[in-house]
Protein backbone atom coordinates (compact mmCIF):
# COMPACT_ATOMS: atom_id res chain seq x y z
CA UNK A 1 0.00 0.00 0.00
CA UNK A 2 0.90 3.42 -0.87
CA UNK A 3 0.68 6.46 1.58
CA UNK A 4 1.64 9.92 0.97
CA UNK A 5 2.54 11.52 4.22
CA UNK A 6 1.74 15.83 3.34
CA UNK A 7 3.42 17.54 6.00
CA UNK A 8 6.52 15.62 7.23
CA UNK A 9 6.80 18.01 10.84
CA UNK A 10 6.48 16.54 14.13
CA UNK A 11 3.06 14.57 13.68
CA UNK A 12 3.83 13.76 10.02
CA UNK A 13 7.21 12.32 10.42
CA UNK A 14 6.05 9.51 13.48
CA UNK A 15 3.03 8.94 11.02
CA UNK A 16 5.30 8.24 8.63
CA UNK A 17 7.81 5.97 10.20
CA UNK A 18 5.04 3.74 11.98
CA UNK A 19 3.72 3.09 8.77
CA UNK A 20 7.12 1.87 7.16
CA UNK A 21 7.25 -0.76 10.15
CA UNK A 22 4.00 -1.78 9.47
CA UNK A 23 4.89 -2.13 5.08
CA UNK A 24 3.19 0.49 3.83
CA UNK A 25 5.18 2.19 0.84
CA UNK A 26 5.63 5.78 2.14
CA UNK A 27 6.07 8.57 0.30
CA UNK A 28 6.95 12.34 2.18
CA UNK A 29 6.34 16.44 1.15
CA UNK A 30 6.93 19.21 3.50
CA UNK A 31 7.14 23.12 2.13
CA UNK A 32 11.17 22.88 2.93
CA UNK A 33 11.88 19.56 1.47
CA UNK A 34 13.98 18.64 3.92
CA UNK A 35 14.39 15.16 5.85
CA UNK A 36 14.23 13.30 2.40
CA UNK A 37 10.61 14.98 1.59
CA UNK A 38 9.85 16.49 -1.79
CA UNK A 39 9.58 20.12 -1.83
CA UNK A 40 5.80 20.79 -2.60
CA UNK A 41 3.55 23.96 -1.61
CA UNK A 42 0.26 22.14 -0.83
CA UNK A 43 -1.73 25.41 -1.48
CA UNK A 44 -0.55 25.85 -5.33
CA UNK A 45 -2.01 23.51 -7.34
CA UNK A 46 0.96 23.63 -9.47
CA UNK A 47 3.07 22.63 -6.88
CA UNK A 48 0.89 19.69 -6.04
CA UNK A 49 0.47 18.36 -10.21
CA UNK A 50 4.73 18.32 -9.75
CA UNK A 51 4.20 15.77 -6.18
CA UNK A 52 1.82 13.69 -8.70
CA UNK A 53 4.10 13.13 -11.31
CA UNK A 54 7.13 12.47 -8.99
CA UNK A 55 5.48 9.95 -6.78
CA UNK A 56 3.70 6.88 -6.95
CA UNK A 57 -0.07 7.25 -6.70
CA UNK A 58 -0.72 6.95 -3.31
CA UNK A 59 -3.73 5.02 -1.79
CA UNK A 60 -3.76 6.78 1.18
CA UNK A 61 -3.23 10.83 1.91
CA UNK A 62 -2.75 11.86 5.40
CA UNK A 63 -2.70 15.89 5.45
CA UNK A 64 -1.09 17.12 8.74
CA UNK A 65 0.71 20.20 7.28
CA UNK A 66 0.97 23.03 9.88
CA UNK A 67 -0.23 26.54 9.01
CA UNK A 68 2.89 27.69 10.39
CA UNK A 69 1.92 29.95 12.80
CA UNK A 70 -0.42 31.97 10.38
CA UNK A 71 -3.53 33.73 10.08
CA UNK A 72 -6.93 32.40 8.56
CA UNK A 73 -4.66 33.38 4.97
CA UNK A 74 -2.49 30.95 6.01
CA UNK A 75 -4.98 28.55 7.16
CA UNK A 76 -6.74 29.00 3.80
CA UNK A 77 -3.91 28.16 2.02
CA UNK A 78 -2.79 25.22 3.92
CA UNK A 79 -5.71 23.72 4.77
CA UNK A 80 -8.59 24.26 2.30
CA UNK A 81 -7.06 24.84 -0.63
CA UNK A 82 -4.27 22.14 -0.21
CA UNK A 83 -7.16 19.57 0.29
CA UNK A 84 -8.55 20.68 -2.86
CA UNK A 85 -5.17 20.38 -4.73
CA UNK A 86 -4.65 17.13 -3.06
CA UNK A 87 -8.24 15.93 -4.25
CA UNK A 88 -7.83 17.10 -7.93
CA UNK A 89 -4.14 15.86 -8.54
CA UNK A 90 -4.93 11.99 -6.38
CA UNK A 91 -8.86 11.63 -7.49
CA UNK A 92 -8.63 7.70 -6.18
CA UNK A 93 -6.59 8.28 -3.17
CA UNK A 94 -8.32 8.56 0.54
CA UNK A 95 -7.64 11.41 2.36
CA UNK A 96 -7.24 12.13 6.02
CA UNK A 97 -6.96 15.42 7.30
CA UNK A 98 -5.81 16.36 10.65
CA UNK A 99 -8.35 19.02 11.67
CA UNK A 100 -8.42 20.39 15.41
CA UNK A 101 -10.54 19.95 18.61
CA UNK A 102 -10.39 23.61 18.59
CA UNK A 103 -13.20 24.34 16.44
CA UNK A 104 -15.46 23.11 19.45
CA UNK A 105 -16.32 26.46 21.50
CA UNK A 106 -17.84 25.49 24.46
CA UNK A 107 -17.56 27.22 27.67
CA UNK A 108 -19.85 25.40 29.93
CA UNK A 109 -17.62 22.44 30.91
CA UNK A 110 -19.72 19.99 28.74
CA UNK A 111 -18.93 16.85 27.02
CA UNK A 112 -18.36 17.22 23.58
CA UNK A 113 -18.63 14.63 21.18
CA UNK A 114 -18.65 14.32 16.86
CA UNK A 115 -22.49 15.41 17.58
CA UNK A 116 -21.80 18.26 19.18
CA UNK A 117 -22.29 21.85 18.08
CA UNK A 118 -18.96 22.99 16.80
CA UNK A 119 -19.41 27.04 15.88
CA UNK A 120 -15.95 28.31 16.43
CA UNK A 121 -15.71 32.33 17.09
CA UNK A 122 -12.63 32.41 14.98
CA UNK A 123 -11.83 32.49 11.14
CA UNK A 124 -9.14 30.09 11.51
CA UNK A 125 -11.88 27.43 13.04
CA UNK A 126 -14.33 28.46 10.70
CA UNK A 127 -11.74 27.36 7.15
CA UNK A 128 -11.03 24.23 9.70
CA UNK A 129 -14.98 23.04 9.48
CA UNK A 130 -14.89 24.45 5.74
CA UNK A 131 -12.07 22.13 5.06
CA UNK A 132 -13.45 19.18 7.20
CA UNK A 133 -16.59 19.32 5.09
CA UNK A 134 -14.31 19.43 1.71
CA UNK A 135 -12.58 16.59 2.99
CA UNK A 136 -15.75 14.11 4.16
CA UNK A 137 -17.87 14.84 0.91
CA UNK A 138 -15.52 13.49 -1.31
CA UNK A 139 -15.15 10.31 0.97
CA UNK A 140 -12.24 11.57 3.16
CA UNK A 141 -11.55 11.24 6.98
CA UNK A 142 -11.32 13.70 10.02
CA UNK A 143 -9.39 13.69 13.34
CA UNK A 144 -10.08 16.73 15.36
CA UNK A 145 -6.88 16.69 17.00
CA UNK A 146 -6.54 17.72 20.95
CA UNK A 147 -3.31 19.82 21.92
CA UNK A 148 -0.11 17.68 20.82
CA UNK A 149 2.33 17.01 23.36
CA UNK A 150 4.92 13.78 23.52
CA UNK A 151 8.85 13.35 23.24
CA UNK A 152 10.62 17.11 23.09
CA UNK A 153 7.47 18.81 22.80
CA UNK A 154 4.73 19.97 25.89
CA UNK A 155 3.61 23.57 26.19
CA UNK A 156 2.19 22.95 29.74
CA UNK A 157 5.43 20.53 30.87
CA UNK A 158 7.75 23.40 29.91
CA UNK A 159 6.03 26.36 31.17
CA UNK A 160 5.81 24.34 35.06
CA UNK A 161 9.49 23.26 34.91
CA UNK A 162 10.49 26.73 33.51
CA UNK A 163 8.84 28.78 36.42
CA UNK A 164 5.95 30.47 33.65
CA UNK A 165 2.61 28.43 34.42
CA UNK A 166 -0.23 30.27 35.88
CA UNK A 167 -3.23 28.98 37.17
CA UNK A 168 -6.10 30.74 35.08
CA UNK A 169 -8.52 32.04 37.91
CA UNK A 170 -9.69 28.68 40.25
CA UNK A 171 -8.01 26.68 37.39
CA UNK A 172 -11.78 24.78 36.08
CA UNK A 173 -10.43 25.14 32.21
CA UNK A 174 -10.67 21.41 31.32
CA UNK A 175 -7.19 20.31 29.21
CA UNK A 176 -7.57 18.67 26.54
CA UNK A 177 -4.87 16.50 24.70
CA UNK A 178 -2.96 13.53 22.30
CA UNK A 179 0.07 12.59 22.57
CA UNK A 180 1.67 12.42 19.60
CA UNK A 181 2.25 8.96 19.21
CA UNK A 182 -1.11 7.72 20.66
CA UNK A 183 -2.75 10.08 17.38
CA UNK A 184 -0.42 8.61 14.99
CA UNK A 185 -1.54 5.28 15.97
CA UNK A 186 -4.75 6.46 15.33
CA UNK A 187 -4.18 7.80 11.81
CA UNK A 188 -2.87 4.52 10.64
CA UNK A 189 -5.72 2.44 12.31
CA UNK A 190 -8.80 4.75 11.14
CA UNK A 191 -7.30 4.37 7.34
CA UNK A 192 -6.20 0.55 7.85
CA UNK A 193 -10.21 0.03 8.51
CA UNK A 194 -10.98 2.25 6.00
CA UNK A 195 -9.07 0.35 3.24
CA UNK A 196 -10.75 -2.58 4.99
CA UNK A 197 -14.06 -3.29 2.58
CA UNK A 198 -15.71 -4.39 5.63
CA UNK A 199 -15.30 -1.09 7.47
CA UNK A 200 -15.36 1.14 4.38
CA UNK A 201 -18.86 2.70 5.40
CA UNK A 202 -18.33 3.31 8.78
CA UNK A 203 -15.10 5.21 8.70
CA UNK A 204 -15.19 6.90 5.26
CA UNK A 205 -17.17 10.24 5.48
CA UNK A 206 -16.79 10.40 9.33
CA UNK A 207 -15.07 13.04 11.97
CA UNK A 208 -13.56 11.04 14.89
CA UNK A 209 -12.33 13.21 17.94
CA UNK A 210 -8.37 12.25 18.54
CA UNK A 211 -8.08 12.90 22.32
CA UNK A 212 -7.19 11.05 25.26
CA UNK A 213 -9.33 9.35 27.52
CA UNK A 214 -9.05 11.77 30.69
CA UNK A 215 -9.73 15.77 30.24
CA UNK A 216 -7.96 17.33 33.42
CA UNK A 217 -8.61 20.63 34.56
CA UNK A 218 -5.85 22.77 34.50
CA UNK A 219 -5.97 22.60 38.38
CA UNK A 220 -5.22 18.86 38.39
CA UNK A 221 -2.67 19.08 35.78
CA UNK A 222 -0.65 21.25 38.06
CA UNK A 223 -1.76 19.66 40.96
CA UNK A 224 -0.37 16.13 39.69
CA UNK A 225 2.64 17.71 38.54
CA UNK A 226 3.48 19.71 41.57
CA UNK A 227 3.41 16.58 43.24
CA UNK A 228 5.48 14.39 40.99
CA UNK A 229 8.35 17.03 40.64
CA UNK A 230 7.60 18.19 44.54
CA UNK A 231 7.77 21.74 43.35
CA UNK A 232 5.16 24.47 44.85
CA UNK A 233 1.86 24.75 42.53
CA UNK A 234 1.89 27.93 39.89
CA UNK A 235 0.50 31.29 41.05
CA UNK A 236 -3.11 32.11 40.47
CA UNK A 237 -4.17 34.80 37.18
CA UNK A 238 -6.60 35.74 34.94
CA UNK A 239 -7.72 34.04 31.97
CA UNK A 240 -5.18 34.06 28.84
CA UNK A 241 -7.57 35.26 26.41
CA UNK A 242 -5.09 36.03 23.54
CA UNK A 243 -4.83 31.84 23.41
CA UNK A 244 -4.13 30.78 19.91
CA UNK A 245 -6.79 28.28 20.20
CA UNK A 246 -9.42 30.45 22.27
CA UNK A 247 -10.22 30.27 25.46
CA UNK A 248 -12.92 27.00 25.97
CA UNK A 249 -14.32 25.16 29.00
CA UNK A 250 -15.02 21.33 27.22
CA UNK A 251 -14.39 17.69 28.02
CA UNK A 252 -13.74 16.12 24.12
CA UNK A 253 -14.92 12.60 24.24
CA UNK A 254 -12.87 10.01 22.14
CA UNK A 255 -15.83 7.33 22.43
CA UNK A 256 -16.52 7.15 18.81
CA UNK A 257 -12.80 6.47 17.96
CA UNK A 258 -12.53 4.00 20.91
CA UNK A 259 -15.26 1.85 19.83
CA UNK A 260 -13.54 1.00 16.42
CA UNK A 261 -11.04 -0.50 18.67
CA UNK A 262 -7.66 2.09 19.21
CA UNK A 263 -6.72 2.80 22.75
CA UNK A 264 -4.66 5.22 23.57
CA UNK A 265 -1.52 4.23 25.87
CA UNK A 266 -1.34 7.16 27.61
CA UNK A 267 -5.42 8.00 28.50
CA UNK A 268 -3.88 11.05 30.34
CA UNK A 269 -1.70 13.86 30.05
CA UNK A 270 -0.08 12.48 33.82
CA UNK A 271 0.03 9.16 32.57
CA UNK A 272 2.81 9.91 29.80
CA UNK A 273 4.56 12.73 32.22
CA UNK A 274 7.34 10.56 33.59
CA UNK A 275 8.38 9.47 30.06
CA UNK A 276 8.71 12.80 28.11
CA UNK A 277 10.11 14.72 31.20
CA UNK A 278 13.69 14.50 30.12
CA UNK A 279 12.86 15.15 26.29
CA UNK A 280 11.27 18.34 27.53
CA UNK A 281 14.13 19.61 29.66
Amino acid sequence: MQLLIAGNGYLGAEVGNRALAQGWQVSRCSLSGHDHSHACDLGDAASVDQLQQAIAPPDAIVHCASSGKGGAPSYQHVYFQGIKNLQQAFPHSLILFTSSSSVYSQTDGSVVTETSSAVPDRETGKILLATEELTTSHGGIVCRLSGIYGPARSVILRKFLQGDAIIEEDGRRLLNQIHRDDAARAILHLLDLALTKNYYQSICGEIFNTSDSQSLSQLETYQGLAEFFQRPLPPSGPRDLDRKRGWTHKQVSNEKLRATGWQPDYPSFLSAVPHITPSVL
